[in-house]
């Protein structure tokens, strides 16, 4: 399977949906935490100082990090059963959280070098292996690397085919809540997609239901100290189960297999691009904590202002620092409904000289809740996206694997969107369904002008009362 045939076969129509409406098993709903039984489990500060503020030792600084990039920071109750769930700092499809965080520390003081996962439930690191200097990656000397990986079942569970869609969208939105965590607190981040799969995950020991998605390195600024040197010690530890079973979904193993690398990537660009500071209004640790998605927002004649509307497309529009990212495959399109200054209709954005070409004048408010499958928060916002991606350049330039690329840009540029919106007093949320060929046609979008593959909305959001600290 290629990517454009998995992309095809994923698209929404009416009939599509009609075809293959799905219910819910919830009683072998995938538990949205892992976790790593019989291995030692190292504490994190539970209420860890904000970013800016030094961490003089590495527990502190690994707690900031991961306090302010993918631990809990709120939950939901469901008020007919009283059931809690939890809600975390990164966003993600659906809340059930393919996405882990592993990762390898080596020379960071007062922490011992090992290999480690993250346990969001408890804010705390699970030791899978003590030392690890023999866990090399090509061209990666940080004190801190990640891998962040995808466990497709959790997704696959409730939007089975079109799922892998989702999982690189929430590595996308994974990654940038830890890059921009550690540039609010001093460090520059840079992100690897090119790599062998398979090597790398035997060589850290991942579970057979995880895949190895992005590499991201952590460098300057965090407490060091000389390497251990000593040799791996695997504690080995059992997964706990996550179903009580899983469900084959044939399509997803396919793409998946056909977007891996094999043997050693070639080299690329290793350039770390910095951005400039996010946010300005509220430090980046309060942003980053309290943003949540939308599940609607509040209509009527409310607006947002074009300097609200600025902020949030220079925050989507700032450089990405990976190995894929020199070339940047996402457009922007704006569906306006409510913002000063701004006459409503759809607008095509130019980021290399920030303007804003309108392309379809009138109001956009009842187009873009119908393209996003009847969704009324699209119509709600003040501001809806469609993020339009060059599919067919990004497989010139990477083969398949730049079906990857494409989809991690997408997520990226929406975790930006998510805290920008947050810091200027707004909300939002992230559309992962729509009717794509009805899209490109409203839109008048010639195959190879792009796909998209992200639909995006911001506004004011309406209260959610099941919402608890």
């Amino acid at each position: 399977m290629t990517w454009r045939e998995y992309h095809e076969s994923t698209k929404h129509t009416v009939e599509s949906l009609r075809r293959t409406q799905h219910v819910l098993d919830w009683a072998n709903m995938p538990d949205p935490f892992r976790h790593y039984d019989g291995v030692p489990v190292l504490d994190l500060p539970a209420d860890p100082p904000d970013p800016e503020t030094p961490a003089g030792d590495g527990t502190t600084f690994l707690s900031q990090l991961l306090f302010y990039s993918a631990a809990i920071s709120a939950s939901k109750r469901v008020p007919s059963t009283g059931y809690r769930y939890a809600l975390r700092v990164n966003p993600s499809s659906g809340n059930l959280h393919p996405t882990e965080f592993h990762f390898l520390t080596r020379g960071l003081k007062d922490w011992p070098d090992g290999l480690y996962h993250y346990r969001p439930s408890a804010h705390m690191a699970e030791q899978r292996a003590l030392g690890g200097s023999e866990i090399k990656l090509s061209g990666a000397s940080a004190p801190i690397v990640f891998i962040l990986t995808s466990i497709a079942w959790r997704e696959e569970w409730k939007y089975r085919d079109r799922a892998y869609r989702y999982c690189l969208h929430d590595v996308g939105h994974a990654w940038q809540s830890l890059a921009l965590a550690a540039q609010a607190i001093g460090c520059d981040t840079l992100a690897t997609g090119h790599f062998p799969d398979d090597e790398i995950a035997q060589l850290w020991r991942l579970h057979h239901d995880e895949w190895p998605m992005l590499i991201v390195e952590i460098t300057n600024n965090a407490p060091v100290c000389e390497p251990d040197g000593c040799e791996t010690v695997w504690y080995g530890g059992q997964t706990n189960q996550l179903s009580k079973e899983t469900v084959a979904y044939p399509r997803i193993d396919k793409i998946h297999e056909a977007t891996k690398l094999t043997g050693r990537a070639p080299a690329r660009s290793r350039e770390i691009r910095r951005a400039p500071p996010a946010f300005t209004i509220r430090s980046f640790g309060d942003v980053a904590r309290r943003r949540r998605s939308a599940l609607d927002f509040q209509g009527g004649a409310k607006s947002m202002t074009l300097e609200q509307l600025r902020a949030v497309l220079t925050a989507a529009t700032q450089p990405l620092s990976a190995d894929f990212a020199g070339t940047r495959f996402i457009q922007l399109y704006l569906y306006v409904h409510r913002v000063d200054g701004l006459e409503p209709g759809v607008y095509k954005l130019w980021p290399e000289n920030a303007e804003l070409e309108r392309i379809k004048t009138g109001d956009q408010r009842v187009s873009a809740a119908g393209l996003s499958l009847g969704q009324d928060l699209a119509g709600n916002a003040c501001v809806a996206f469609s993020m339009i991606g060059g599919l067919e350049r990004a497989a010139r330039a990477h083969g398949d694997r730049g079906y990857r690329y494409v989809h991690f840009e997408a997520g990226a540029i929406g975790q930006r969107l998510y805290l920008s919106a947050e810091a200027h007093g707004l909300g939002a949320t992230g559309i992962g369904a729509f009717y794509d060929d009805a899209v490109h046609r409203y839109l008048d979008l010639a195959p190879e002008q792009g796909q998209v593959v992200y639909h995006f909305a911001i506004g004011y959001p309406v209260p959610d009362p099941r919402l608890e600290a």
